[in-house]
């Protein structure tokens, strides 16, 4: 008996080995087919064929939070993005720019996206697939629905999408009844040594505040800044654009002297501690990362939540 079963065990052992290294090697053949994996993304500049699951993604302007939301590794980022404290996870990416072409091509990138404003957009195509955005041109959940198609991870876009909008829609109700539904609210900033005011479609909260809440935009800013998009003023005729609250994206690092004169001292958002300062550098964008924590922001600003 010995001499029969030894044979057979060996033969045995030898089918399961080669079972095995093939399945080992199919296993291997299989990722290297699903890396290499590529769709066709339609760009508003025509198709480009772009990665599947892209690895080593470089946003070169505004898109960051959007890609990060995705669960996509980037391996370089603009310094804006880079200098926004809500993006810790930032920390150990590189910051790169448009101009250097160099740095870029060291980071061994597998999709560029950017602006449509991006300098050296045909040498960057031959570095990577590059896609670019005009912004503005789609409104800010489309254009997260889009990267979401861009990046093969369109279920989990809209998902998102369908989650904030119910969420932002119950907030501002409740807020419309605590404030009232004529009160209104305008976003300021200060940049340098100028203010600006903001319509309903330049981040900064504004998307939440006017398309998702519906909240009232003064009749001034509604003039002046609901087309382009944002307006410059002076502090001396803030109280004119002033709402009954005012969000103020503040840059620490601006001129905020005219926070001291009695001009704005005496305007009724702030004798009422109705001004909610914000971080300007955490307030710029509005990726879902930057939307989750505004819409948190007006929660506890005018719910206390």
């Amino acid at each position: 008996m010995k001499k029969l079963w030894m044979p057979c065990l060996l033969i045995l052992v030898l089918i399961l080995s080669a079972c095995g290294g093939k399945t080992a090697e199919t296993s291997k053949d299989d990722k290297k087919t699903d890396e290499s994996k590529t769709i066709t993304y339609q760009s508003e500049n025509g198709p480009v064929e772009v990665p599947a699951n892209p690895k080593r993604v470089i946003v070169l302007s505004s898109f960051a939070g959007n890609v990060m939301s995705l669960g996509v590794n980037m391996v370089g980022v603009d310094s804006w993005s880079k200098a926004n404290p809500r993006f810790d996870k930032l920390k150990n990416v590189e910051e790169v720019t448009d101009d250097n072409l160099e740095k870029i091509i060291e980071l061994n990138p597998d999709l560029i996206i950017g602006l449509s404003n991006t300098k050296n957009v045909d040498k960057l195509k031959e570095i990577a697939p590059t896609v670019t955005f005009t912004y503005g041109k789609l409104d800010y959940l489309t254009q997260h629905l889009e990267i979401g198609k861009l990046l093969n991870k369109q279920k989990e876009a809209q998902q998102w999408v369908k989650n904030f909008k119910a969420e932002a829609k119950a907030a501002g109700e409740e807020i419309k009844e605590k404030i009232g539904e004529n009160a209104t609210v305008s976003v300021v900033e200060n940049f340098d040594k100028q203010l600006y005011v903001f319509g309903d479609h330049w981040a900064r909260g504004t998307e939440i505040l006017y398309q998702e809440m519906k909240l009232n935009m003064p009749e001034k800013v509604k003039e002046m800044a609901l087309k382009p998009g944002y307006y410059a003023i002076s502090p001396e005729v803030l109280s004119d654009y002033a709402g009954d609250y005012v969000i103020f994206s503040k840059n620490a690092d601006g001129d905020t002297s005219f926070q001291g004169t009695e001009t704005y001292k005496n305007m009724p958002a702030v004798k009422n501690n109705h001004v909610f300062e914000a971080n300007a550098k955490e307030f710029y964008f509005n990726d879902p990362i930057t939307l989750e924590y505004q819409l948190d922001f007006f929660k506890k600003s005018f719910l206390n939540k």
